[in-house]
């Protein structure tokens, strides 16, 4: 926060983070249930995979305000339940525990060790605790250890002690592992590597002879301190290990997976090793070797497997030969390929969750575990232990999955990469429009307000019903037997069964209209009517109350026993059912002074007789609640005022955040009254239980119609449908947690407006919504309330690099690019070259198939130094794409504009920049080029017009007075549109100090973005026909992303995930458009070898992520 502004940021998520970093297995409720707990950024989440509806259910998220890096799970021996062990950003260690009845973490321990913030010395970022959950060792980036013992205390307590440590200084940790040594002395595997020698050698000649070392710590529990066991060299590439199962469980020891092969390691044990086995392809690269990536180790009865992945997201089993604590040989073959993953998790369920790196994560089930498949098996009896030995490459064939099939794939962003709030489809609430993904599985999505509905039955009927109920025939049934319909001049009756009647020997009066229908007492049907209420006993005996000569009913409410009824004339019966079922008037006829339009009766509580208000609405703008006990009965209670006179009322309790404080509580329920105005505002109000006063309003504003308001159930909780212009549901967060738990959400669903709505329950559906659109009945369920944010996805080709929408179409331009992967031109000549070559050899023999793999699932072939790049169009509303321009010679997209030229008749051309054979580290390229497309069909395709060839890639283009400006490496120009190529009409340069990557521009001046050197302010004089710098910021930002907020400020981002706004100085500000030829400007001092003037922070956010748009 800068010390001179006043201006403070406001945050709030729209989406919580999806991508996760890490994933741990264990029984946290402390059931036989195994459940994943995921670290989301700063969120903890907890997931419960249900095995019988194949599916991962979201339990519980909670903001740990804080960075988680590491996580944990262990087990106290001889508990059922699992601990959770966080490392994060704060310098301390916490252990939580589940509480499942709560549904919330709850803190048991919390531990200092260091200062806040992720620095290389302070541990956290590597976590392991001991198999048995005796100890765990926290261990940072650089030298530091420390070893906590866990046990129990006197009363079942965890306890943790103080830290014992194991500090090495000028030692760098790559990866860390604890051993599954049975019951003996705790022990920890690291990899390290000891930097000391080679940080005094100038020369360089001990950092090439620096060894990379696994390590084992051993905690003597005896002594209580912690000493190094047992060091030994292993290959320079070394990245991860991989804990072997011992005891009675195995041979003990740790896998080394290094470049290309992996090692069984273990202290006095022999080594062995296999390779990783590589793909065969005419599209692959023999000479590329492969690294294990993520793995899981699983343990059944007598047995256990690791699954290791490579970088190309294939997945190897390995197994390990071994007798009496002696491996004998290793075995490894494909398995199946997924995507690449941060986590895997094998459930004992038979399923396997994969925790995606980009993209959406998987949930597979376990069809077999590839025992007796035909893949080529190798093992390390094939191959010689010592490192400086030479490894034949073994090599495999993928294939599409056989062992694993993928039952659900949970939404993620991850990396979202651009994205636009446009409202495209005319509704009351914009779309965000979204590029996210990597690679083959990058994907456009547009993300809609909305909980997802299932629509069930959609079916027309004869007429245009006005309403529409359903109804049990008794208070014991499960399910409604009876839909009823009410149009203009009568009503319908179908009875629900197998299949949806019509019914006409009901009791109910079929000539009039319906203005109520409900299910009365043990086995009474009402119907309301304007001319009457019709009684019907489960016997078929109709009683009538008419209603008074020369008036009708208007309104009228009901519950299980009692009813009202408003009539035309401004009074209020109110009839209550007496023990033998029949409805009892009350003598005296309440008298409004308005018209009544609309009452409410709340539902009758447990274990009471009545429900002790009414709430009455009249055109006068009021609403009243009136008394209903025996000895106030309709006496006025309280009154409340609106803006509008109210449509729809509605008394119900629902579930409270407020409850009380009391942890062991559990949440209590609030009697509200929902209220919705003609004016199209829903206001919710507290409904006092004793004294009847109508307390704290909160209003929305819902859609231009009038609101109607019902009472239904979603998700085993009550809820209020309303319907305006579009449907809204109103409900309590399920999700606890600092996710809002238990807030009330007032939700649009994503359907089409319902005129009229009721709950719908039957066996096919026991939760169901029923509503009338014009003519007609739609049955609909809502599956999930934790997501608020609808996704539709369209696949795209490679890595989203930017998105561009069309000035006046709804259509979207995206251009994508991936490095180090062969074009789509090339892999066609690999594939065309490998069939000529097979033809030739075999003659007549059918040659082996030469097919391109799917790559969303197996990624494309990779190889240095090539780029595959497209520019794609797409249209949102049908969510297709419309055209694919592959660029080729090793041309790769980076930049993308819509520019309307002047000198072209205000014509709109898409405009493209684009680097031949870049190398992104060291930065370097042989060109740049500018290509210029036409908008054909509106926009839909796009025609090439010319290539413009400049000295770098230009990484920023905007249209600009009719022209084209272009960042090109360090130079601002400015072009305009010839016949056979660009035309440049102005230049700037050196104005940026490294690169510029973003522009932005109001009147004449322009906002330049620099990779590493923040924003620089630019201002063009027409007159000389000169871009003049003459602003710039004193702190180096790694600019991402800006936008103008005004013609003064600007809002960026940076690499390092912060978020600021800055803003030019007044003064210099108006200096710099007074001068018309800019002559000042020009012959103004430079101040510290930058522009004469410099920008001043505004505000200063830390928004937990890098922002990208």
């Amino acid at each position: 926060m800068a010390s001179t502004s006043n201006m403070f940021l406001y945050s709030l998520t729209i989406l919580p983070p999806s991508a996760i970093t890490q994933a741990v297995l264990g029984a946290f409720s402390g059931k036989k249930q195994q459940e994943i707990i995921v670290a989301q950024g700063s969120r903890l989440t907890l997931l419960r995979p249900d095995a019988s509806q194949a599916k991962v259910q979201t339990v519980l998220s909670h903001d740990v305000f804080g960075i988680i890096r590491s996580l944990a799970a262990f087990r106290l021996a001889g508990s059922s339940k699992d601990y959770i062990i966080v490392g994060s950003d704060s310098g301390r260690i916490a252990i939580l525990d589940y509480n499942p009845i709560l549904n919330k973490f709850n803190r048991v321990h919390l531990e200092t060790f260091g200062k806040s913030g992720v620095r290389r010395v302070i541990p956290g970022q590597y976590l392991a605790c001991d198999p048995k959950g005796r100890a765990c060792l926290i261990a940072s980036v650089e030298k530091n250890k420390l070893v906590y013992v866990l046990n129990r205390n006197a009363q079942a307590e965890l306890t943790i002690s103080s830290p014992l440590e194991a500090h090495k200084s000028h030692c760098l940790v790559f990866a860390l592992v604890a051993l599954d040594v049975g019951y003996e002395n705790p022990i920890f595997a690291c990899l390290e590597v000891d930097y000391g020698e080679a940080d005094q050698d100038p020369t360089g000649k001990a950092y090439e002879e620096i060894e990379k070392m696994l390590v084992y710590y051993e905690l003597d529990l005896g002594l209580n301190h912690v000493v190094r066991k047992w060091a030994e060299p292993v290959d320079r590439t070394a990245n991860c290990l991989f804990q072997v199962p011992g005891g009675t469980d195995g041979p003990s020891g740790v896998l080394v997976c290094v470049e290309d092969s992996i090692y069984y390691r273990h202290s006095g044990r022999p080594s062995h090793r296999v390779p990783i086995p590589r793909r065969r392809g005419a599209t692959e690269d023999p000479n590329r070797r492969r690294v294990i990536v993520s793995g899981v180790m699983h343990k059944m009865r007598g047995a256990f497997f690791f699954l290791l992945q490579t970088e190309d997201g294939d997945l190897f089993k390995v197994t390990l030969e071994h007798e009496e604590g002696q491996v004998e040989r290793i075995r490894i073959k494909y398995f199946d390929t997924v995507p690449i993953a941060t986590s895997l998790c094998i459930l004992k369920s038979g399923f396997l969750f994969v925790a995606a790196e980009t993209g959406n994560h998987h949930f597979y089930q376990f069809e077999k575990l590839g025992d007796d498949d035909e893949e080529i098996e190798f093992t390390s009896d094939m191959y010689d232990p010592d490192p400086m030995e030479m490894l034949t490459p073994a090599y495999f064939q993928p294939r599409p999955a056989e062992n694993i099939a993928l039952v659900e794939s949970i939404d993620s962003l991850n990396p979202l990469i651009d994205a636009k709030v446009a409202n495209l489809t005319d509704d009351d609430a914009p779309q965000i429009y979204t590029v996210c993904g990597s690679s083959a599985r990058s994907t456009f999505r547009i993300l809609k307000h909305g909980l997802e509905t299932t629509e069930i039955v959609s079916s027309e009927l004869p007429g245009v019903p006005s309403a529409v109920w359903t109804t049990k025939l008794t208070a014991e049934d499960d399910y409604d037997a009876y839909i009823i319909l009410s149009f203009t001049n009568g009503t319908l009756v179908l009875s629900i069964g197998e299949t949806v009647e019509e019914v006409s020997d009901t009791g109910f009066l079929s000539s009039a209209p319906t203005l109520a229908v409900q299910q009365l007492g043990e086995d009474g049907l009402i119907q309301v009517h304007p001319k009457g209420i019709r009684h019907i006993r489960a016997d078929r005996r109709v009683s009538e109350w008419p209603a008074p000569q020369h008036r009708s009913i208007v309104a009228a409410t009901t519950n299980s026993r009692q009813v009202a009824v408003a009539l035309s004339s401004g009074e209020i019966v109110y009839f209550e059912m007496d023990s033998d079922g029949q409805l009892a008037e009350f003598e005296e006829k309440k008298e409004m002074s308005g018209t009544v339009t609309c009452l409410s009766l709340g539902e009758v509580p447990d274990g009471r007789i009545r429900s002790s208000f009414l709430a009455v609405g009249c055109d006068d703008s009021t609403v009243r609640i009136f008394s209903l006990d025996p000895d106030s009965t309709l006496e006025s209670k309280s009154v409340q005022a609106l803006t509008s006179p109210p449509s729809s009322l509605c008394i119900m309790s629902m579930q409270d955040s407020t409850g009380s404080l009391d942890p062991a509580a559990t949440r209590s329920s609030t009697l509200y009254l929902h209220i919705g105005l003609y004016s199209g505002v829903y206001l919710r109000t507290v409904l006092d239980t004793v004294t009847g006063e109508l307390t704290d309003t909160r209003t929305r504003f819902l859609g231009p119609k009038p609101v109607k308001l019902f009472k239904v159930v979603a998700q085993g909780q009550t809820a209020v449908l309303a319907l305006s212009s579009r449907p809204w549901l109103g409900y309590s967060n399920p999700l606890g947690g600092t996710q809002g738990g238990g807030q009330y959400m007032l939700t649009p669903l994503s359907y089409p407006a319902l005129e009229f709505g009721w709950t719908f329950s039957s066996e096919q559906c026991p939760e169901g919504m029923v509503g009338i659109q014009g003519q007609n009945l739609r049955i609909f369920t809502i599956e999930k309330l934790t997501e608020n944010l609808q996704q539709e996805s369209i696949p795209l080709a490679y890595t989203p690099r930017k998105m561009l929408k069309h000035p006046d179409q709804p259509l979207f331009y995206t251009i994508e690019a991936d490095a180090d992967t062969l074009s789509a031109e090339t892999r066609a000549n690999l594939i065309a070259r490998a069939a000529e070559k097979t033809n030739g050899t075999n003659g007549d023999i059918t040659p082996p198939t030469h097919n391109e793999l799917p790559p969303e699932e197996f990624g494309y072939p990779r190889a240095k130094g090539h780029w595959a790049s497209c520019i794609h169009v797409i249209d949102p509303l049908t969510k297709t794409p419309l055209q694919k321009i592959e660029l080729g010679e090793n041309e790769a997209a980076f930049s993308i504009a819509a520019v309307s030229f002047s000198s072209q008749d205000d014509e709109v051309f898409l405009v493209v920049g684009t680097g031949k054979d870049v190398v992104l580290s060291p930065r370097s390229s042989s060109g740049g080029y500018i290509h210029i497309y036409r908008f054909l069909e509106n926009g839909r395709q796009l025609e090439f017009i010319h290539k413009t060839a400049v000295e770098e890639p230009p990484l920023a283009l905007l249209a600009f007075q009719g022209r084209l400006l272009a960042g090109i490496g360090k130079d601002l120009k400015i072009f305009d549109l010839g016949m056979k190529q660009l035309l440049r009409k102005a230049q700037g340069t050196s104005i940026a100090p490294y690169v510029i990557v973003g522009l932005q521009t109001q009147g004449s001046r322009i906002i330049v973005s620099d990779v590493q050197e923040s924003v620089i302010y630019v201002v063009y004089k027409y007159a000389d026909n000169r871009l003049i710098p003459f602003c710039d910021d004193m702190v180096a930002r790694f600019t991402t992303c800006t936008t103008m907020v005004d013609y003064e400020t600007v809002a960026g981002g940076d690499k390092f995930g912060n978020l600021w706004l800055v803003r030019c100085p007044a003064k210099a500000s108006a200096e710099a458009d007074e001068d018309p030829a800019g002559g000042h400007l020009l012959h103004e001092r430079s101040y510290l070898q930058g522009t004469p003037n410099r920008l001043e922070l505004q505000a200063h956010f830390y928004p937990q992520d890098i922002p990208t748009s």
